[in-house]
């Protein structure tokens, strides 16, 4: 018999002792892609134009492009969180698995570093 509570109990990282950093990890991100996506929104509502050089000035303020490399960098990463997550828990063929958990970091730093790099590119002038 225990003498910790039902509550003390649960509290703990879980059956399988690993899963709840992703599980954080996922629910920050979601929180922060909520004030980066309503700033994208707006901002983009905002511009007298949708064409290459009011976009270009508009990327050229320092704080535009920070809060635009920052929301792609926060959009990948919960991105990657989410797909390794189903590929986690409904691939069952251990190297099946690592096949596809390679696949998709591969894929998601090469668009990620690929949509920061044009970002970049964008706002210091090509």
């Amino acid at each position: 018999m225990s003498l910790r509570s039902p509550l003390g109990r649960v509290l703990g990282l879980g059956s399988a002792k690993d899963g709840t950093g992703n599980w954080w990890a996922q629910r920050v991100t979601a929180i922060a892609l909520i004030p980066l996506t309503l700033w994208f929104l707006f901002s983009l509502l905002l511009l007298p134009g949708l064409d290459y050089g009011t976009v270009k000035t508009w990327l050229a303020l320092p704080i535009s492009s920070f809060l635009a490399v920052l929301l792609i960098a926060v959009l990948t990463y919960h991105s990657y969180l989410g797909t390794t997550e189903v590929v986690a828990d409904y691939v069952h063929t251990a190297g099946m698995k690592i096949l596809l958990l390679l696949l998709l970091r591969f894929l998601y730093v090469l668009c990620g570093g690929a949509s920061i790099f044009a970002i970049l590119r964008v706002a210091f002038g090509s």
